[in-house]
């Protein structure tokens, strides 16, 4: 047996026993999307029977339903903020949203605020190799900053997380204990696009030259981007998050990373999200690069990439180009993300392009059990709106209806061009409530 080894069984514990490891006050931050340690957050509120009463945690996009958050008995001993929220923290009363870029290190004003108190990680990493090391798989957003900071860190190891490349690496020494599991990581099915969908991505794609490198997120629009880009040549991907459709445009021979400036001929990520064939994908590969969160995301870093296309979606956006991309109103819907930061890296590329899609109405409740259409183009943001990216920094905007390109246009002219690719059931009223408002 190695040293590697023995100090692994040493440090081997089940999930009771790694969470004897926590104190009063600790505050405990948790491994993000389908990273999230399940084992450990399932049996997490049974540490009260330790004489805990005081846990904060700090999640993002937190997958999965707990007893710490559903069930009111722990609500006085857990309070989570969040830094992207799901649908699991939306509307539960000891959760609180964090305004976060990702290029933030937002571990350490978090770590500020409580009064000293030791930093645990809860992470989920591929099994260690006979070196000793564990990969953080699909998760390095904040996790190794955490433990490169001192952080108390507890694993759940599974053979079936992908072995993922870059500065995600775990060493067995920097781990206070380890729960094995056989778990597989959630997997994201993709829905079928619509001709809507389609017909987005098709313009968007007329935006993307050869050469280019691209960001894109998750969802069908995305996915009829990826769908439309494959006949391109000489692409190459610099993204937060990696997903089933870069890996088709890889596949496809569209992507070869070999116009980037900076890891060229690989792929750079901090975290993926798809599905089983992803992520069997992604294992053992060396073309994909898991960076940090503050390194992806530092808006310099993704410039140095020319022809750099950000793709991004918004719940809505005002007659001016305000784009709220977070919140419905002032009730918190998920998070900034990385928004702000790839669309300003983008546009500060040499022939870079900021790209804002999303299809041209939402359905939503009528208040009478029905469904009814809004425009997502509107006059003004809804009372309490949070502003994801500022009408300074919206670029290109693309709806089923057509391109508009506001970098630089006066509010008159931005009006007008948003006004042209909004639904033409709205277009009327939207022209009347732009004169009221002077914007024509």
């Amino acid at each position: 047996m190695t040293d590697y080894q023995a100090e692994y069984v040493k440090k081997k514990r089940s999930v009771e026993g790694a969470l004897s490891l926590l104190k009063n006050g600790d505050l405990c931050f948790v491994n993000s999307g389908v990273g999230v340690p399940r084992r450990i957050l399932s049996e997490l509120h049974k540490v009260r029977g330790n004489g805990i009463d005081r846990i904060e945690l700090q999640v993002s996009n937190l997958l999965g339903n707990y007893p710490f958050i559903d069930e009111l008995e722990y609500r006085d001993t857990f309070f989570v903020n969040s830094w992207f929220h799901s649908p699991c923290l939306r509307g539960a009363d000891n959760v609180s949203y964090t305004p976060q870029n990702i290029r933030n290190s937002f571990y350490r004003r978090a770590s500020s605020l409580s009064n000293g108190c030791r930093k645990i990680l809860f992470a989920t990493c591929s099994s260690m190799d006979r070196h000793g090391y564990f990969s953080i798989s699909v998760s390095n957003v904040f996790e190794r900053e955490l433990v490169d900071s001192g952080a108390i860190v507890i694993v759940e190891a599974s053979p079936n997380y992908p072995r993922t490349f870059g500065d995600n690496l775990l060493h067995i020494s920097e781990v206070s204990a380890v729960i094995e599991t056989e778990d597989h990581p959630p997997e994201l099915i993709s829905q079928a696009c619509s001709e809507k969908d389609l017909k987005i991505g098709w313009q968007i794609a007329d935006l993307v030259e050869d050469g280019s490198t691209l960001q894109l997120g998750i969802g069908r629009i995305p996915n009829a981007v990826g769908e439309a880009l494959k006949t391109r040549k000489n692409l190459g991907i610099h993204t937060e998050m990696f997903t089933e459709s870069m890996m088709e445009l890889i596949e496809c021979g569209a992507v070869n990373n070999s116009c980037k400036s900076i890891y060229r001929g690989k792929s750079v990520c901090c975290f993926v999200w798809g599905t089983k064939r992803l992520y069997d994908f992604l294992d053992n590969n060396p073309s994909v690069v898991m960076e940090k969160g503050i390194w992806t995301n530092d808006p310099y870093n993704i410039a140095q990439n020319p022809k750099m296309v950000s793709i991004n979606t918004t719940i809505e956006m005002d007659l001016t180009g305000q784009c709220c991309s977070e919140s419905i109103g002032s009730r918190q819907y998920s998070g900034t993300g990385g928004q702000t930061d790839t669309s300003l890296g983008a546009q500060l590329s040499r022939g870079g392009k900021s790209i804002l899609a999303f299809p041209s109405v939402a359905e939503i409740d009528d208040g009478n059990g029905g469904r009814k259409k809004t425009s997502k183009i509107v006059p003004a943001l809804k009372r309490g709106a949070a502003v994801t990216l500022s009408r300074n920094d919206v670029d290109y905007v693309v709806t089923e209806y057509g391109v508009a390109w506001l970098r630089g246009l006066p509010v008159r002219e931005r009006a007008e061009a948003l006004i042209g690719i909004a639904h033409p059931d709205f277009r009327d009223d939207l022209f009347r409530e732009a004169r009221e408002m002077d914007y024509l």
